[in-house]
C-alpha cells in the first residue's frame, strides 16, 4: 500500500478512483497525567505522556485508514489529510482521510 500527502506519485498512474477511506479513533486524558502534565507545564518542556498519546493515536487512525482501503481492493491512498478535533474537555479525536486508488506503472 503506498501512501501519500500528494495527489500524484512519480512514476505511478491513477487507473482507478475507489472513492474516499477514512480512519480515526477518539481518546481521553487520564486525570493522573493531567496532574503531571501540569506540573510540566509550570516549568515548561514537552509533556511527553501526551506527545506518546497522540503518536499512538496517529498510528492507530492510519491502521484504520489503511483497513477501509484494503476493503475496496485498493493498492494506495493519495492526497492523505490528518486532523486533530476537541470532541469535549478531556478527549480529542484524530482523524485521517485519503482517496483509495488503484496505480499501475508509467
Amino acid at each position: 500500500m503506498i501512501l501519500v500527502t500528494t495527489d500524484t506519485i512519480p512514476g505511478k498512474k491513477v487507473v482507478k478512483v475507489l472513492g474516499l477511506v477514512r480512519g480515526n479513533t477518539i481518546r481521553a486524558r487520564h486525570m493522573g497525567k493531567d496532574i503531571m502534565a501540569a506540573f510540566k507545564n509550570m516549568v515548561g518542556g514537552e509533556i511527553t505522556d501526551y506527545t506518546k498519546m497522540m503518536a499512538e493515536s496517529r498510528e492507530q487512525a492510519l491502521d484504520r485508514v489503511i483497513e477501509d482501503a484494503e476493503a475496496l481492493n485498493a493498492d494506495g491512498i493519495i492526497g492523505l489529510r490528518f486532523t486533530t478535533t476537541s470532541m469535549m474537555q478531556g478527549a480529542a479525536e484524530f482523524l485521517i482521510y485519503g482517496t483509495a486508488v488503484l496505480l499501475e506503472d508509467e
